[in-house]
Formats: C-alpha cells, structure tokens, sequence
C-alpha cells in the first residue's frame, strides 16, 4: 500500500460545495457520537458501527442534504468515528487516561473519505485532460505532478484541505512491490544519530543541521494566538484570527515535511545500508524536550526514510538505542559522559564528536544485527 497525494485547485463553485460537502459530513460525525453517548449515559447501550450504518437510510429519506451525499462515504465517516471509540478503549484497557472522543468543530473536521468509483473517480474530461470527479461537487482540476503506477489499484480517495485552505487529494493506492521499486543506485554504509543540536550526525563525519522551524515561527505564532485570544468567540474578527494563526503552524508544518523528504531521499539515494536508533520518540516527547523533539520531527523522518528505502532498494535497521552515546566506537568500553559533554574521549585513545561517535556504535550495532549479505568496512570519521 502506498499513498500518493495531490493538490487540487477547485473554482469558486466548486469550492463552496466541498465546503457544504464537509459540514454535511462533520454533522453526521458529531450526530453519530451523540447518540453514541447518550445511548450509553441515559440506557447503558452501546451503539456499533453496524446500528448506525442501517440508519443512515432512514435518514436520507428525511434530509435531502444529506440524500444527496454519496452512501459509501458516510459509512466511512462513521467508520471514522468507530475508530476514535476503539482507540479510546485500547488505550483504556492498557491502563491509560485517555480523552473521551470529542464532538468537531468546523476547524477540526477537515477530511471525507471515499470508496474510489464509488462517488469519487479519475476521469478525462472534453479536453482530454485528466481530473477527479466527486459526487455533488464535479469535476475537479488536479496537479498531477506524478503519474500512479499502472499496475496500482485505487483502493480509497480523501479529500482535505489545510489550515491555509489549500485541497488536496490523497490516493490509497495497492501495488505490487515491483511497482514502486526503481533501479538502486546506493551504495555503502552510514549510521545516524539524531539529536536536537544537530538534527542528524552521519557515522562518515558530516553533520545534518537542525533548521528549528517551529523556533524560527514561535514569535509570530504566539503573537498570532494573542490576537485570538482577544478577539469575541464567535465574531468574525475570531475567525480570521484563528485562521491566521492554522495559517502558520501549516507552514511550519508543510516546511517540516518538505526537509523530512529531502534529507531521507538523499539518503536512501547515497546508501544501500542505513543504521538508526529504535528510539522510543512517544515517551522523549512527554519530557523535559518535549517541544525540541516535537520541533524535529524523529518519527516523521524514520517513517519516511523507512517506506522510501523500500523503493529504493536499500535497508534500514532499527537498533537497540540504549547507551550509543556512553559506549566508545573503537574498543565498546563504557566511557559515561553528561549531556553537556559534546566530545568523547576514551582512554584508548579515541576522541571525536559524541554524535559521532554515537552513529558509529549504531552502525556497528546495525551491522551485526543484519543477517544479510556481509557489510563492508564502516568509514570511521577522522579523529
């Protein structure tokens, strides 16, 4: 399975029916999760995703706006809302406290899915171009900025747009493997560090920066959040304030990615074996750094150095991150330095910068746990 996304680029009209086209659907969301609540608090039922599914008839035949919406895509809308209910009550059985699913306000209900051929199609319109036909909106122009493989299956179709009101179209699309492979063009071995200081330290001696987005924008978001605070809940003047405040954390977050795939294309492009730390990112991120790890954007990076690895013919090992910072490259003796410390030195002699040193341990680490082809010879960085 892969996903391919794309932006869409619809007229004015077409617009405003996406637009009613997503309240329809965050009604029936929020109807759903109060019958849902209600049906337990007041009866102690508890309502399935199959006894809200066999009502959904009943009520297209009394709301006509809701008739003209397509059948499959509100049963995925509702499958949504089942997902949020098992979520809820996994991480209830695993001792957690989470939040009880919540009711969607218009700036937290951004996304409809869709059943592909069924209300949602890939069509060619009187021009011979390419578009995406959605059921009550149209035909809508995409930027077909790649093509979807032949051998690929559209599967399912979301519509969303962005905090800066940017449409996207995103296909799940099932393939063979051979589908999205390309010639490997990486060769060797390379060890990654992640960190905060530096956003990445490579086990051949170079250092990838840490650009800090969220930093660089924290000023004028909170200056932006300050406007919302003061504008009247409800007013115009609130929306506007609230919509330039998304505007920035899309940015950011847009800005985010973009590294994200840049850095993990060029890797998988450069390697054919690639080491990083099994880091446990959820528990970093409910720390003391909480807001540089955030800032960074680990998980995001792994998943997508991970998925594009597989295209590109090369392998990622995940290892075992306990003590690569405190274990010495050369001789594997523990040499305990604070976080302070940015230099190892160990009594054999070997001093280099700690990240270094510590991508060199996890490319060893990564090495050993391979039990592919013998690797070759790691490039140990000058000391």
């Amino acid at each position: 399975m892969r996903n391919y996304r794309y932006r869409i680029y619809p007229r004015a009209r077409e617009q405003a029916a996406l637009w009613g086209v997503l309240r329809l659907h965050r009604e029936v969301y929020n109807a759903a999760l109060q019958e849902r609540r209600d049906a337990w608090r007041k009866c102690g039922v508890s309502v399935s995703f199959n006894m809200q599914s066999a009502q959904i008839k009943e009520i297209r035949a009394i709301r006509e706006d809701v008739a003209a919406l397509n059948f499959s895509s509100i049963q995925q809308t509702l499958r949504r809302l089942n997902k949020g209910f098992a979520s809820f009550f996994r991480r209830v059985k695993a001792g957690q406290t989470p939040g009880f699913p919540r009711f969607k306000g218009a700036d937290r209900f951004r996304s409809v899915s869709f059943v592909y051929g069924d209300g949602c199609k890939v069509r060619t319109d009187n021009q011979g171009r390419r578009c995406m036909y959605v059921q009550g909106v149209g035909a809508l122009k995409v930027k077909w900025h790649r093509d979807v493989p032949e051998d690929a299956r559209i599967k399912q179709v979301q519509i969303i747009v962005d905090g800066r009101n940017r449409w996207f179209v995103t296909f799940a699309l099932e393939a063979p493997a051979e589908a999205f492979a390309r010639p490997a063009t990486g060769t060797g071995e390379i060890g990654i560090d992640v960190g905060i200081e530096k956003f990445a330290a490579l086990s051949d001696g170079t250092f990838i920066a840490n650009p800090r987005f969220y930093l660089e924008a924290q000023d004028r978001l909170a200056a932006a959040q300050q406007t919302v605070a003061r504008r009247r809940r409800g007013s115009r003047r609130h929306r506007k304030a609230k919509a330039a405040a998304a505007r920035i954390q899309s940015k950011t977050a847009e800005q985010r990615r973009d590294f994200h795939h840049q850095v993990s294309s060029r890797l998988v492009n450069t390697y054919g074996f690639i080491a990083v730390e099994d880091l446990n990112i959820r528990g970093l991120a409910r720390g003391m750094l909480a807001k540089s790890v955030h800032d960074a954007g680990w998980a995001q990076f792994i998943s997508f150095l991970k998925y594009k690895a597989v295209s590109a013919g090369t392998r990622v090992e995940e290892v075992n991150a306990a003590g690569t910072s405190q274990t010495c490259p050369e001789c594997d003796a523990t040499a305990k330095k604070d976080l302070s410390e940015r230099v190892h030195t160990c009594p054999c002699g070997c001093r280099m910068d700690r990240d270094t040193a510590a991508s060199l341990v996890i490319l060893a680490r990564g090495q050993s746990a391979w039990t592919g082809p013998p690797a070759t010879t790691a490039v140990k960085a000058a000391a």
